[in-house]
């Protein structure tokens, strides 16, 4: 069973709402965050990118930036203003963008099952990155982003989920990237449903956030005389609600070669780089954009490689096949000569990239399915890097669980 809690949420009233919301911390660097929040007092990127409002060229992990968060934090708690729940609540958040429509149960979910893997993980997340989001929570004493979960669908989750979005909404706007969002919220019997419903849920799957998890697990450790501090906030989709987008990979140089020449090179080692679309029409095929032109290149043309679960993954065939042994690329994680493109940027901008002289090769990726990725963590194994995009995203800001 998976434990779901509800908690007395700080969150912004609906007239602002809109104003508040902003994207996740980490999808943004720090001058697309400046941008962002420009002209808007009340943008969360004050607080969940407080370097913004230094100047620039301010060390974003400083002394000086987590203490500036906790005190916009707090004005912004003042000046919003920001309320918090008389009562214990959970909630359903649903993200509607160009006809795609998800709903999920936004509440407290369980650290220890956590550490004991009932919440299972497909990424392994860096030291420096968690430090961050350790400090950031411990400063405002406050989780301010929820984690994405997903798990296998049951009927009495969407039973619930069918009846109380009938209901009239607490917040319902739509943000400046075309993404609708829409919170409910549940008390008394309507939470104590989805308590019930969720003893059925075998395990829980994150799909996004695993750095904001783990931070929350060490946070733990700093307030451990707090009991709120036991639980982190997320927000749990059905996995049949849950769509994932391409993570698309971009190279800068062709390792030496001119395009003649490594298409070439690619002929000799099996493959088969036929002129094709943009999007590849299957698993075990990606687009690759070189030399002004779309290729369709079969992965599977140069040989099988193993009969596991990762070696059959798009992203660990272009690597294993194309990226190591062709363009040299041997980490992905540290290389600096590759990039990624997340699929809602779609595939002109993999066009202007190369087009531009920034890349000399693009490839287009065929999306890893949820099932994919929810059997790989059962098997307590690692997908490989940069191999989700989910889409849309959720907003921080919106929920807040203070610990």
């Amino acid at each position: 069973m998976a434990i779901v809690r509800p908690l007395r949420a700080v969150r912004p009233t609906p007239d602002n709402a809109a104003h508040i919301a902003a994207v996740p911390y980490d999808v943004v660097d720090t001058e697309e965050a400046r941008a962002l929040a420009a002209g808007n007092p009340l943008s969360f990127l004050h607080v969940s990118r407080a370097e913004i409002d230094l100047p620039s060229g301010a060390d974003p992990h400083s002394d000086r930036v987590y203490r500036l968060a906790a005190e916009r934090y707090l004005k912004l708690k003042h000046d919003a203003p920001l309320v918090q729940e008389a009562s214990d609540s959970m909630y359903l958040y649903q993200l509607h963008v160009e006809g795609h429509t998800q709903t999920g149960i936004a509440a407290c979910f369980s650290l220890e099952e956590y550490d004991g893997g009932a919440i299972k993980k497909h990424e392994r997340t860096r030291r420096d990155k968690e430090d961050d989001r350790t400090r950031h929570m411990v400063e405002l004493g406050a989780q301010t982003g929820p984690v994405f979960l997903t798990f296998r669908p049951i009927s009495a989750v969407e039973d619930i989920i069918k009846r109380e979005t009938k209901q009239e909404p607490l917040f319902d706007f739509t943000a400046i990237d075309g993404v609708r969002h829409t919170l409910w919220r549940l008390a008394g019997a309507g939470a104590d449903a989805i308590a019930r419903a969720f003893a059925d849920v075998r395990a829980l799957y994150i799909a996004d956030g695993h750095h904001r998890a783990a931070s929350a697990a060490r946070a733990r450790e700093h307030l451990a005389s707090s009991s709120e501090a036991k639980f982190f906030l997320a927000v749990a989709f059905p996995s049949n609600h849950v769509r994932i987008l391409p993570y698309n990979r971009v190279v800068r140089d062709l390792n030496g070669h001119i395009p003649e020449g490594f298409l070439g090179e690619l002929a000799r080692r099996g493959f088969a780089a036929e002129r094709g679309t943009a999007i590849p029409s299957r698993k075990g095929e990606t687009s690759m954009y070189v030399g002004g032109a779309w290729y369709c290149l079969d992965l599977e043309s140069a040989g099988k490689m193993g009969d596991g679960l990762i070696d059959s993954l798009d992203c660990n065939m272009l690597q294993e096949k194309v990226l190591a042994p062709v363009l040299g690329i041997g980490d992905i994680r540290t290389d600096r000569r590759i990039d990624f493109v997340g699929g809602a940027r779609g595939t002109v901008a993999l066009e202007q990239l190369v087009d531009s002289g920034k890349a000399a090769v693009a490839f287009s990726m065929y999306p890893v399915s949820v099932e994919e990725l929810m059997t790989v963590s059962d098997a307590d194994a690692i997908m490989p890097p940069k191999s989700t995009w989910f889409e849309p995203k959720l907003r921080d800001g919106l929920l807040i669980h203070e610990i």
